[in-house]
């Protein structure tokens, strides 16, 4: 299977040249020429053998495919289970067990084995990593790439703009991981990234490699954990399962309607966003048109140009075409804080931010009459967020041991202003 780029600059190429380069030379993103079909039924599977299953199209023919279940084992060895709330046919599929306790964290384990496994032993330099995020990301992927060899990490993040677990989080690696607090918003660390990868000159001096949602290596692993809950939901109840996906950058919404593409058992996608509305602007007919960001409560969704939109295009012929695909919704901070207090209560959980944004979607998804099964995405552990999270439940929340161990380590991080040409100094000097 080959890849090509979304702005159609580039000859078709291969799955693992795509994979090491990130971003596609021309500045677009890859996409596959076709997206293959599956037939799966579940039969109790796990979560790494539905993986290798979602994955093995995608990888056949690669010098990969010999690796894939080793690569499937080692990022899919926790679980994303979905769990019935307290409303009949509503669900929350929870994708925070991982070791950073947020979804991220699947598919950037998956990414760090398969540039590990392309790296050749014989390069003279490491690969640097580089990475913007506005709260998750950066700590996943400094996990997944943590003391790996030939490799390091550079981290950007907005400083400010993501809680102080989060920061501390971001900064707790140390040895080949390195984070930036960056004076500016996710959106200015993602331009950063995205010009760093673009610059052939800096790429001569350092190789550098991207695991953002951009990266192939992140959007086509977070596929599997959908298509296992939509198939274990049609196993026991014979329906397709209904999405609720918090969304910011847009990557882990794409994977749900990919997964839907090739064929899973998935109805309908609704993307929950917060009060960066530029996607539920433009599914509710306005032109799409990026803007400033917003800081808000659920923070690791505060992006005003959600990258993966392009890809999102590529794979419609119309803006009519793509509105109805999907629908999408915006939650501000005030429903935000309502909805946490009150989902003990209504939901039996307990909600970080942007959990929350999905649940209060779904409740007015049922206040409208909507009687299907839904899942709502649960992105994060609410202890990464506990100084908004407690005072409003009114208890401690206990964060899970990974994400102790990681506090009880110390930070350190590096200010750095927002610019491309800030980056490079700083990547020349590493």
């Amino acid at each position: 299977m080959k890849f090509v780029s979304t702005r159609g600059g580039v000859a078709p190429t291969s799955l693992d040249v795509a994979l090491a380069a990130g971003l596609a030379p021309d500045g677009g993103l890859y996409v596959p020429e076709r997206v293959p079909q599956l037939a799966l039924q579940h039969a109790g599977a796990t979560l790494a053998e539905t993986a290798s299953q979602v994955l093995a199209p995608w990888f056949a023919e690669l010098e990969l495919q010999s690796s894939l279940t080793e690569l499937c084992n080692d990022a899919f060895d926790f679980p994303a289970p979905l769990r019935p709330l307290s409303a009949p046919g509503d669900h929350l599929l929870e994708l925070f067990h991982g070791p950073t306790a947020a979804f991220k964290d699947y598919a950037a384990r998956f990414l760090a084995g398969c540039l590990s496994r392309l790296r050749d032993p014989a390069a003279s330099m490491p690969t640097t990593i580089l990475v913007a995020t506005s709260g998750d990301t950066g700590a996943a992927v400094g996990a997944a790439f943590h003391r790996r060899d030939g490799f390091k990490v550079a981290i950007l993040y907005p400083d400010g703009r993501v809680s102080p677990r989060q920061a501390h989080g971001l900064g707790c690696f140390g040895d080949n991981v390195h984070a930036y607090r960056v004076d500016g918003s996710f959106d200015d660390c993602q331009r950063m990234v995205k010009q760093a990868l673009a610059d052939a000159n800096l790429r001569a001096h350092v190789p550098l490699g991207s695991a953002n949602s951009i990266s192939l290596g992140r959007l086509l692993p977070q596929t599997a954990y959908y298509a296992h809950a939509a198939l274990e939901f049609r196993a026991r109840h014979d329906a397709p399962l209904n999405f609720i996906v918090p969304t910011g950058n847009l990557g882990n919404a794409l994977a749900c309607w990919l997964a839907k593409r090739m064929g899973l058992p998935i109805g309908e996608i609704v993307l929950a966003s917060n009060a960066n509305d530029v996607l539920p602007r433009y599914f509710n007919g306005d032109e799409y048109a990026p803007r400033a960001t917003i800081a808000t409560l659920a923070n690791a969704m505060d992006v005003g140009a959600p990258s993966n939109f392009e890809r999102l295009r590529w794979w419609h012929r119309s803006d009519a075409e793509l509105r109805a695909a999907m629908r999408a919704f915006s939650v501000d901070d005030a429903t935000i804080r309502d909805t946490i207090r009150h989902a003990p209560d209504r939901h039996g959980v307990v909600p970080c931010p942007h959990t929350a944004i999905g649940l209060h979607v779904l409740e007015q998804l049922r206040a409208n009459g909507d009687s299907r099964p839904w899942a709502a995405v649960a992105t994060a552990h609410p202890a990464k967020f506990e100084t908004i999270v407690e005072p409003l439940v009114g208890h401690t929340v206990e964060p899970p041991p990974s994400l102790a161990a990681a506090l009880a380590r110390p930070a350190t991080t590096t200010p750095l202003e927002a610019g491309s040409e800030v980056l490079r100094y700083a990547l020349l000097q590493e």
